[in-house]
């Protein structure tokens, strides 16, 4: 079970911009996988964690809001944890 978050430094800087309801979703979602892990996280539902297609195959998206979206990778090797690689603004 992955219970570990790592953020990149594009991630942090990112962080920096957004709002603040933004920055605590983002937060909560952090929180929860390190409580009970990113299996049952991807289950609820207010979080839109969907697998990325095209360019960015490998990759997937939570939605923080209509207009935000973190977007992470799941590392494997000695130890597994979720790289947290950027967070943007999504255009639709």
């Amino acid at each position: 079970m992955i219970k570990v978050v790592v953020l990149t430094e594009r991630a942090r800087k990112d962080l920096r911009t957004v709002p603040m309801q933004v920055l605590d979703k983002f937060e909560a979602w952090v929180q929860s996988v390190e409580a009970i892990g990113l299996e049952e996280v991807r289950k609820i539902p207010g979080f839109h964690d969907e697998p990325l297609k095209g360019k960015r195959t490998g990759q997937r998206s939570i939605r923080l809001n209509r207009a935000y979206r973190a977007i992470y990778v799941v590392s494997k090797g000695a130890a597994e944890f979720v790289s947290v690689e950027e967070v943007n603004k999504h255009e639709y």
